[in-house]
This record gives C-alpha cells, sequence and structure tokens, in this order.
C-alpha cells in the first residue's frame, strides 16, 4: 500500500512552572489566552457560535472583555486559533482513517466519511470555519496576527495535506486519477463545509410543479453518501 502520513498530534503550549520559580509574563500570557481559547470552545460547544459573545467568554474565564483584547486583534482571531483546535481534532481521526492496507478508493471513502462524522457531531466546528471563509484573504490578512493567521494556516493545511497524499499516492498506483491533488482536497474541503450546513438544516427544496416550489428531509447519512460517492467519483479513472 501506498506511504500514509505519519502522526504527529500538537503538543499542548501549557503547563505550569515545576522547578518552584514565578512563571514569566511570557508564559502567563500564553496560559490566559489558552484559557480564552479553551473558554471559547466550551461557549461554540454548549450553545453555538452565533450565541458566543466576547462578554461570556471574558465571563467564562473570569475577566473582562478588556483584557481580551490585549491578547486578541479581534473576535475573528478568537475564532480563527479555535478553529486551529477543531482541526488538530480532525487531523487526528483523519490519520487514523488512512492507517491499514484498505485500497487508495476505501481510503477516500474513509477519510471522506470522517470530515463528515465530525462536522455533524461537531457543528460548532463547521459553523466557526464558515465564518472566517466568509471574510476574505485580505480581511483576515488585516485581522488576525502573524501568529494566528500561521496556526491557522498550519492547521488547515494538517487537514489537507492527508487528503493531498491519499491522492497523490491513489494517482501513483495508477487506482485514482487526480490532476491538482491539492486542489481538489481543498475544494472538497470548500464544498463540504456547505453540504455539512445542508445536512444541519435537513431541509431539500425543489420543485412540484413549475414555478412552485416544495420541500423534503435529507438526512445526515444521505449527505455523508452524496460527499464520498462525490469524492470518488472525482478522483475516478
Amino acid at each position: 500500500m501506498s506511504t500514509r502520513p505519519t502522526a504527529s498530534g500538537p503538543s499542548s503550549a501549557r503547563g505550569s512552572e515545576t522547578d518552584g520559580r514565578r512563571p514569566s509574563a511570557a508564559a502567563r500570557r500564553r496560559a490566559r489566552e489558552a484559557d480564552i481559547v479553551l473558554a471559547t470552545r466550551r461557549l461554540f460547544d454548549e450553545r453555538g457560535v452565533s450565541d458566543a459573545q466576547i462578554e461570556d467568554i471574558a465571563k467564562s474565564v473570569g475577566i473582562n472583555r478588556a483584557i481580551v483584547y490585549r491578547h486578541f486583534t479581534g473576535k475573528d482571531e478568537i475564532f480563527a486559533l479555535t478553529l486551529v483546535g477543531y482541526l488538530d481534532e480532525l487531523r487526528e481521526l483523519m490519520l487514523v482513517a488512512t492507517e491499514g492496507d484498505s485500497s487508495p478508493i476505501d481510503v477516500v471513502r474513509d477519510v471522506i466519511g470522517t470530515f463528515v462524522d465530525y462536522g455533524i457531531e461537531h457543528p460548532a466546528f463547521v459553523d466557526c470555519a464558515q465564518t472566517l471563509m466568509r471574510r476574505s484573504g485580505s480581511d483576515l490578512l488585516d485581522e488576525l496576527s502573524e501568529s494566528a493567521l500561521f496556526r491557522l494556516g498550519r492547521a488547515m493545511n494538517g487537514c489537507l495535506t492527508i487528503l493531498t497524499k491519499v491522492f497523490e499516492d491513489g494517482s501513483a498506483s495508477g487506482e485514482l486519477h487526480v490532476e491538482d491533488a491539492n486542489l481538489l482536497a481543498n475544494t472538497l474541503y470548500a464544498s463540504g463545509l456547505g453540504a455539512l450546513q445542508l445536512a444541519r438544516v435537513g431541509i431539500l427544496v425543489s420543485e412540484s410543479a413549475p414555478g412552485v416550489p416544495t420541500v423534503a428531509s435529507v438526512s445526515p447519512a444521505q449527505v455523508r453518501d452524496f460527499l464520498v460517492t462525490s469524492a470518488l467519483a472525482l478522483t475516478a479513472k
């Protein structure tokens, strides 16, 4: 079977001094930032992205909102760094999906299925990712610090690289046909987020008669099957 990406999960930046010395200002700042991001994640998972306000985030950490803005450039940066946590979790699950001696077609099916399952289980991940994707690249460059942009890019690349490698290995073995593996991986990520929103809404709009709209239901399982089928069709020889 083709070479797989190797797992090397992100190490936690948090930790306490164990030698009795008082943590440095930089260490205290990193710990406070980590607390704010963790609080944001909890609120996202409990209430959803739209209902998580800066005041609520600050209150859950025991600080006022002014202190939040000392650590982050704004709400977009908090969202970006919270998304990093989701993406790191997703990456580990995607890596597991590549393990074993399955064929490239089965690996594509498993990796795409893992992405869909994670998005259905974590709707706040979908909301957070879509919130940032609605911003233009220039806006994100203006709103996020270089450090936040780097961390977000690295987390996204961690997931996309896995899928890209699967496509490249499948093409090299002759079992798949992908001309631009990276473009396909990015396109599937973006379209997958939209399809996951459809799975949450659970409604299909169609036409019962000319000019007469009607609605029908769609299940998360149907959306999952569609995304897997679409990905396989796009990689077919």
